[in-house]
């Protein structure tokens, strides 16, 4: 595929929001806002574009068709052909609702599948996640 090709999908002059095909063009990986923010941080300048779904409190990455297919994240879904992204008009960079979190450009359109995957992977990882104390206040624990 062409990037020409690629960018056919983005050049509309519609003001409407558009049901686009995943596939096609590009695959869309969707994940919850808050993992998704910590996904973003880790990624910085790396990422490629991303679309906000502020009403349904989610992110979608845009990647290239085919390059995540046999992903198993938590909290992951990979959108590829037989599914369908709801698309901004590309001047809507701002909520609420649906808009561009990282428009697409002719230099950014999708984000690396490898870097977003590790990114992910690292905003899952046990690690990054808050400790759980031990136990809690209320709890009594057994005299030894």
């Amino acid at each position: 595929m062409s990037v020409s090709r690629a960018r056919r999908w983005m050049q509309s002059s519609t003001l409407q929001v558009r049901l686009v095909a995943a596939g096609e063009w590009w695959d869309a990986v969707r994940v919850p806002l808050t993992l998704g923010n910590k996904a973003l941080e880790h990624l910085g300048d790396r990422t490629g574009a991303v679309i906000k779904d502020g009403f349904g409190s989610c992110l979608y990455w845009l990647i290239r068709p085919g390059t995540a297919a046999d992903w198993n994240l938590a909290q992951v879904k990979v959108l590829g052909p037989g599914s369908h992204v709801a698309v901004p008009p590309l001047h809507r960079v701002t909520g609420p609702g649906l808009y561009w979190q990282v428009p697409p450009s002719r230099d950014r359109e999708w984000t690396s599948a490898a870097l977003l995957h590790t990114a992910l992977r690292t905003s899952l990882s046990p690690e990054t996640r808050p400790h759980e104390p031990e136990s809690r206040p209320h709890e009594m624990r057994p005299t030894p």
